[in-house]
């Protein structure tokens, strides 16, 4: 057998074993992951394809001689011949084409593993779990998990006390600030809370019903200094006559028609933490990472907190 060939033949058997050795060697091995087969698959075919042409083309110059046409240009006096497309790089060549095409549609990734799926299979499953071991917590433990909850993810803005951070997030500790409340007035609002669609027009929508004029700016601020001093003292009259018909006398909102906004309840907070909130402050994501009882223990913490 020719040197050459026998040479070609060690080399690539080395190189197996060598692939074979790391693979074994390497903590859980092949173990059915298509992403580990794939890349031993085309360690293999590396070697052998390499080992093959190179093997070929050395053994064609040691022995074949040069002939056929040239063509009819040169460049710096050199010619070149012209040969027609050799078999073997053409049939690797659409071979490749068409295994790409495979390995992106149905190999990997996209028929494949996947971390980003693994994490999200995995943060359902937990959730689930977690929903199902604490759905009949209630009063004073739910609290405490809301407490937990808060101190995880929301004192980063709202602070450690829920006091807002200087006014870098809002206050917890009340419902609801003047400057807040003169924003929504003014600009309407659709932030979700009762859960759903139900936007509150802006000022040019509120009409108080004792004069049939459009709402001033002078009952603006009156009525957002008597919402945030907690539904006491100067502007009581204009909110009975402009909020009260949606947000109630009280201000404790009616179902499916408007929210809260004397006190914070549960379902609010977790609405607001479902869907995210824009105000006078700037605005605030939503929490996807929460489950449901997860937003329920918050609203229970922040409603315990504003009492």
């Amino acid at each position: 057998m020719n040197k050459l060939y026998l040479g070609g033949i060690i080399f690539t058997a080395l190189m197996l074993l060598f692939t074979y050795m790391s693979v074994s060697g390497s903590e859980g091995g092949l173990n059915g992951d298509i992403v580990n087969m794939l890349a031993v698959a085309g360690a293999v075919a590396l070697v052998i394809i390499t080992v093959f042409v190179v093997t070929k083309y050395v053994r064609q110059m040691q022995t074949d001689t040069a002939d056929g046409q040239l063509a009819d240009e040169k460049w710096d006096g050199i010619g070149e011949y012209l040969n027609d497309l050799p078999m073997g790089w053409a049939i690797l060549f659409f071979a490749l084409i068409v295994w790409g095409m495979w390995y992106f549609v149905m190999g990997y990734p996209v028929n494949a593993y996947s971390q980003i799926g693994e994490y999200n299979e995995d943060s359902a499953a937990h959730n689930t779990k977690f929903e199902t071991q604490y759905a009949s917590i209630t009063g004073d433990k739910l609290v405490e998990m809301g407490e937990s909850v808060f101190l995880a993810e929301c004192k980063v803005c709202h602070g450690i006390n829920a006091d807002g951070i200087d006014g870098k997030a809002a206050n917890l500790n009340k419902r609801v600030e003047a400057k807040s409340v003169k924003h929504v007035v003014i600009n309407g609002s659709n932030n979700k809370l009762l859960g759903m669609e139900m936007p509150m027009p802006d000022r040019n929508g509120l009409v108080n019903g004792a004069t049939g004029a459009a709402i001033t700016d002078a009952e603006i601020d009156a009525v957002s200094t008597f919402v945030a001093n907690g539904m006491k003292g100067a502007g009581a009259d204009v909110f009975a006559n402009v909020c009260a018909a949606c947000h109630g006398a009280d201000g404790k909102g009616m179902d499916s028609v408007a929210p809260s906004i004397a006190t914070f309840n549960p379902t609010l907070v977790a609405n607001v933490l479902t869907h995210g909130k824009k105000g006078a402050i700037g605005e605030m994501p939503k929490f996807d990472r929460l489950n449901a009882k997860q937003k329920e223990a918050v609203g229970a913490y922040i409603t315990n907190l504003s009492k």
